[in-house]
């Protein structure tokens, strides 16, 4: 330690460096589907930083670009892992869902970037966009996230995949490629909501029919116990099916209630036991304004940022 007075170059710089602290959460998290995982990656971050010299640190001309540049990193050594670690993972695995209106991280995109090769800030963390990048490659989601979502050219991403920038550009692509075929068109919020209070309506008076008629033939419902709570190991496809999983899930919880909330930035459903949120559903509709997709979380660990809501 010392007691000479940092001059206000440094009080700019240190200001500067943890004022990106929320972009770093947000990129981190876009990456990686975990709020926890995110968390670690930045404080990692941090700690590169702070590991430089004096000198080196007084070198790096924008201290936001060389961050972003390590956290990919460190994101993209965290991905390839992840696949091996998932090997051993029972069940499914979703990504975590985010309560309430979706994270944001102030920094617009590149206004040269062309908006037809971008994917807004809420779309990047809905369940749909969040599944999808998670069954391309570590390389493809580090690319497309920066690219698409931050705006980082490609120069830059080609620093941090350790590819070319023609490269990087066909990574960003194919993950593109992937997610525009996945994401249904926009539906009206106030359609989704509709039809999310209905299907609330349905598990909550047991009405098998209804439940039925407000899913798509072909639904698929995903759940992540984690091998902590019992719950569908493998996706369950078909209306009639997710009914009676629904109604048999609400058999074994019937204290269950349920609230309309955001989930990820999209209408969903929370549902509490006794004060405690125990489950978050989050819902996509077809072009027929069906429920395509249901993600059901349970997992109790990848409900931590629904704690703070639970009703006492």
């Amino acid at each position: 330690m010392t007691d000479t007075p940092r001059s206000d170059a440094d009080d700019r710089s240190l200001t500067a460096v943890f004022g990106e602290r929320r972009a770093l959460l947000n990129l981190a998290f876009r990456m990686l589907g975990s709020s926890y995982d995110a968390e670690d990656v930045v404080q990692e971050t941090y700690t590169r930083w702070y590991a430089l010299s004096e000198e080196d640190r007084r070198g790096i001309r924008t201290p936001m670009a060389w961050l972003v540049r390590v956290a990919g990193r460190i994101c993209l050594d965290q991905l390839s892992s992840a696949r091996v670690r998932r090997e051993s993972y029972l069940g499914e695995w979703l990504p975590e869902p985010l309560p309430g209106a979706p994270w944001d991280t102030g920094r617009p995109a590149d206004p040269g970037t062309d908006p037809a090769q971008q994917v807004s800030l809420d779309e990047s963390v809905t369940m749909g966009v969040l599944v999808v990048l998670d069954s391309v490659t570590p390389a493809e989601r580090v690319a497309f996230i920066l690219h698409d979502v931050f705006g980082v050219p490609f120069t830059e991403i080609a620093e941090t995949v350790g590819r070319s920038p023609a490269a990087c550009r066909q990574l960003a692509s194919t993950a593109r490629r992937r997610v525009r075929a996945a994401q249904p068109r926009s539906v009206r919020g106030s359609r989704h909501r509709d039809v999310v209070s209905a299907f609330k309506r349905a598990c909550e008076t047991g009405d098998l029919e209804m439940l039925v008629g407000l899913l798509a033939a072909n639904a698929t419902a995903t759940s992540d116990g984690g091998g902590k709570v019992r719950t569908a190991l493998r996706p369950v496809v078909g209306a009639d099916r997710i009914a009676r999983f629904c109604q048999g899930v609400l058999r074994k919880e019937p204290g269950v209630s349920f609230e309309e909330v955001l989930v990820s930035g999209r209408p969903g459903l929370v549902g509490r036991i006794g004060g405690a949120n125990v489950l978050v559903i989050a819902i996509e509709l077809d072009d027929e304004d069906r429920i395509d997709r249901l993600w059901v979380m349970m997992h109790p660990d990848k409900l931590h940022a629904w704690r703070s809501r639970d009703v006492g």
